[in-house]
């Protein structure tokens, strides 16, 4: 392929996938500046995320058979096709949170397709030894700029024009990638006729399943877990769905999805290891992110930081680029561990004065190893289920969509439900030391209330604006404490991960030795 074609099917592939990630992203990263145009409090705001992630996370799975069946350029096109009318009802019709709901929601389902479209393109141009190394690098590296980029757009959209202002853009952006995929054709495999009755009744009991988690796993830490009995039901409603769906799967010749080669040793454990990781990751995504909020930071006072953490994923995805083989991931994960270890080790002794000039080389870090995690976790994955043929692609590909969506959601609620208790706790031990007899407490609270001296003129009112003060100090240092102590229990997941990749490594190289021995010593 001439180089001119080539670079545009790989800004195509861009293209493609900043149109997903912007639109999947656009409102976790503004949910506290669109909830006033809403009319919706955060908690209602919340809901958005769920309706977008609950049909996103399992609709990629039917999508693979839906291509190999009709073909790679009229699922381009439909698909396309589907997105760009998605994003025009979300900025012509969305004006209350009951309209953003039910658009988010078909956004989330036309949304699906865009990643392995930004895949394939990336792909297309390279010759085949390249394209399990470079072209995979690239194409997913693509998927993990989203946050950054929309991070350091959104100031200058809301200013623009507000919530409407981020859709006009999401909308420009779906029908740029319109126009490539029309004038950039794919190249076709043949088609299958895969599509069976059964895979349809699986679907609907896994999309059930997966779409009944996400929105628990989305919501269950703003309603808390235990205060909001729909979340339990909810929660049941994916167990019975996701065990029917398995049941209906272990008994046909031609699965969707193979459950026993799923629940296999090798395969629970590469799934574990990716789960890990991208829960791992929420150090960035939930903690450093929410962090600055909690201090009243926004966006556009954070967008060096954002900029950083770019140029880090960057090079993360040009590291596995140039020096990804096979044979070498484990090593790759032994550095995105170390990265994220040290990164989020670095971020634990943060304090209320904080900015985020004193995070970036914590976050490059952090950000580098992302980059290094994605490219290599697929790339394993990936050689070994294409060497199974393609049934095994489809349930790898299924177990990779799984452990980055559900994983995601599953890292902001497991640090986010942490944050909420180790704040309370850390709040309840600072007010143990809140005694009007202690002098330090008197005056303190005495400076603070002064502050209101020019229009308060009694001083009970004075005094009692001033506790009002100090408990509002309280609970700010509180939070701080609370993400410290998230940022070092990342840490600590990290090292130990990291401690048992190399001891498996250790014992691997052990018995290679001594079997080398042995077969020396008999022979």
């Amino acid at each position: 392929m001439p180089p001119a074609r080539a670079l545009a099917y790989m800004v195509a592939s861009v293209t493609l996938a900043m149109t997903q990630q912007v639109g999947q992203n656009i409102v976790n990263t503004n949910i506290y500046q669109i909830q006033g145009e809403l009319g919706a409090t955060v908690a209602e705001t919340n809901w958005l995320i769920a309706a977008y992630m609950a049909p996103n996370v399992s609709l990629s799975i039917a999508l693979i058979k839906i291509r190999m069946q009709y073909g790679l350029r009229n699922f381009a096109e439909i698909s396309l096709a589907g997105f760009v009318f998605a994003t025009l009802l979300n900025f012509l019709f969305v004006r209350d949170l009951q309209s953003a709901v039910v658009v988010r929601f078909m956004s989330g389902m036309a949304a699906a397709p865009m990643s392995s479209l930004a895949f394939f393109y990336m792909i297309e141009p390279l010759p085949p030894p390249k394209k399990l190394t470079v072209g995979l690098s690239l194409a997913l590296t693509n998927t993990s700029l989203g946050i950054p980029v929309t991070r350091l757009i959104s100031p200058w959209l809301l200013d623009t024009g507000g919530f409407h202002g981020l859709t006009l853009f999401e909308m420009g952006l779906a029908l740029l990638a319109f126009g490539f995929v029309y004038a950039l054709p794919l190249t076709s495999p043949p088609r299958v006729k895969w599509i069976g009755p059964l895979d349809l009744v699986s679907y609907l009991f896994i999309a059930v399943g997966f779409g009944s988690i996400a929105v628990v796993l989305a919501l269950g830490r703003i309603y808390w877990w235990f205060e909001a009995p729909w979340l339990g039901w909810l929660l049941a409603a994916a167990i019975i769905c996701l065990m029917l769906a398995a049941i209906i799967e272990l008994h046909r010749d031609s699965p969707l999805i193979d459950i026993r080669w799923l629940t296999s040793p090798t395969t629970l454990h590469f799934a574990g290891a990716l789960l890990l990781l991208r829960v791992l990751l929420a150090e960035q995504t939930v903690g450093a992110n929410n962090f600055f909020q909690a201090l009243g930071i926004q966006n556009e006072q954070t967008l060096s930081l954002y900029g950083v953490i770019l140029c880090a994923i960057l090079a993360g995805g040009l590291t596995c680029a140039l020096l990804l083989r096979p044979g070498r991931e484990n090593w790759f994960y032994g550095v995105a561990l170390a990265c994220v270890s040290l990164g989020a080790w670095l971020d634990s002794g943060a304090t209320s004065l904080t900015r985020p000039h004193d995070i970036y080389l914590s976050q490059a870090l952090v950000a580098y190893g992302s980059g290094l995690y994605l490219p290599t976790a697929m790339a394993q994955g990936m050689g070994s289920a294409i060497a199974r043929g393609p049934l095994y692609i489809l349930s790898f590909i299924t177990i990779f969509l799984f452990t980055q969506s559900i994983g995601g959601l599953l890292g902001s609620a497991i640090f986010g439900s942490f944050i909420t208790l180790r704040t309370s706790f850390h709040y309840h031990v600072l007010a143990e030391h809140f005694a009007m007899s202690d002098p330090l407490v008197a005056q303190r609270i005495s400076q603070l209330g002064a502050s209101y001296g020019h229009v308060l003129t009694d001083t009970t009112l004075a005094r009692a604006e001033g506790v009002t003060l100090l408990g509002q100090q309280a609970i700010r240092e509180a939070t701080v404490l609370a993400y410290n102590d998230a940022f070092l229990l990342i840490s600590l997941l990290a090292g130990l991960a990291l401690a048992g990749l190399l001891t498996h490594l250790a014992i691997l190289r052990f018995r290679t030795r001594t079997a080398t021995a042995n077969a020396l010593a008999a022979g």
